[in-house]
């Protein structure tokens, strides 16, 4: 989640780089955010002149002004925000003031009330990159700070290859390279970036496959060393995919029960959920949750939470899980994100869930099947596969 400095001269300030044989690059257009595992939003203000740009669209009539900025270039854009009607967006893509001859951008109101889109810019030296936009809804109260601003990020950067003990990996970077990026290091090959096992601080020595590297940044160019200090080799991220062994742990209840998982759930299947009290798509996946516990807590279906709320709030999650009527088991330790069930299982996000087998420590099921109105179906599935199976 991270935007880099504009590269407006984006093939000079990585030309050359092969001269550092350890690291090859490419340029990329588009499709960096999802390889990077996230991203890391700028504000435009809509707080510009209108003498930024030269010619609007002649049917605009409620016109705001703004400029998306990377390092020492800008883009002028307009959204016109008439009192009827949806809003409609323009980016001077070409940097030519004028906002009738540039590729038109997507900017659509999702079903959230805020706009969003993307747009094509141009960099210099024969390349354009893709970035992506967005406006919480204007009226929203509980956003009252950003009524007049545009996020944005870009999705252009770069594609880094490189070897480590001779093992071939890749990294990206959002937009153009500094010197205090993160790189991101799919070192188990799944597709997915842990934030505590996978990630190569530039100028920080890292141990990725039994010897010690540091990236570092000369005039715009990514070198890879062996480095002079010696650290061990950092584990691989746990392997949580469906059909691989739950990882063990012992844990106190806020009622005071002492849990040794999985074995606590013998004879069950078990849903293990992380989640706190402020994250809404936890809060959102309640009902799902009270459904399936309603409908197979009796057939041998149980439920886990771990509270990822912060120290001082335990009266506060009391409270809530008092609310809401959640009658299962809960863990709470006041450390947020530290929160030692979390980090075992290198939980980078909530809600995260797994739903295992008391018996075997079989994982049975992910976020993928866990969330949503179907959860209970996939409940009973399970339990039925468990029956047939004694």
């Amino acid at each position: 989640m991270r935007l880099g400095l504009m590269a407006s001269s984006l093939a000079i300030m990585f030309s050359g780089l092969s001269t550092a044989e350890e690291v090859q690059v490419k340029f990329l257009s588009e499709g960096v955010t999802q390889r990077v595992g996230g991203y890391s939003p700028a504000r435009a203000e809509m707080d510009q002149e209108a003498s930024i740009v030269k010619k609007l669209p002649e049917d605009f009539t409620s016109p705001k002004y703004g400029v998306f900025k990377f390092a020492d270039k800008q883009w002028a854009f307009v959204v016109d925000q008439p009192e009827e009607g949806e809003q409609r967006m323009r980016v001077d893509s070409n940097q030519d003031g004028d906002l009738t001859n540039d590729p038109e951008p997507t900017w659509k109101l999702s079903d959230r009330g805020m706009y969003q889109g993307e747009a094509e810019i141009v960099l210099g030296n024969e390349q354009a990159g893709k970035i992506n936009m967005y406006r919480f809804d204007a009226s929203d109260k509980r956003r009252e700070q950003l009524k007049n601003t545009v996020l944005y990020y870009s999705d252009f950067g770069f594609e880094f290859a490189f070897k480590l003990d001779n093992q071939e990996f890749t990294t990206f970077v959002s937009g153009a390279l500094s010197g205090n990026a993160s790189l991101p290091v799919d070192r188990d090959k799944n597709g997915a970036i842990s934030r505590r096992y996978e990630v190569a601080k530039i100028g920080e020595a890292f141990n990725f496959t039994g010897s010690t590297y540091h990236f570092s940044v000369n005039e715009g160019k990514l070198h890879l060393e062996l480095s002079d200090e010696k650290i061990a080799q950092a584990p691989l991220p746990p392997d949580l995919r469906i059909g691989k062994q739950a990882l063990k742990f012992t844990a106190k209840t806020m009622d005071g029960a002492e849990i040794e998982f999985p074995k606590a759930f013998a004879g069950k299947i078990v849903m293990l959920d992380c989640w706190a009290t402020w994250c809404g798509p936890c809060i959102a996946e309640i009902p799902n949750m009270k459904q399936a516990y309603e409908d197979w807590h009796d057939k041998g279906f149980e439920i886990l939470g771990v509270s990822f709320d912060m120290e001082g709030k335990e009266d506060d999650v009391r409270k809530f899980l008092s609310d809401k009527e959640l009658p299962w088991p809960q863990i709470f330790e006041g450390k947020g994100w530290d929160t030692s069930i979390g980090v075992q299982h290198d939980v980078n996000g909530i809600p995260f869930v797994l739903l295992i087998d008391g018996d075997s420590g079989e994982i049975l099921g992910t976020a993928r099947q866990l969330r949503g109105e179907k959860l209970t179906e996939f409940i009973g599935e399970q339990l039925e596969k468990k029956s047939a199976s004694k």
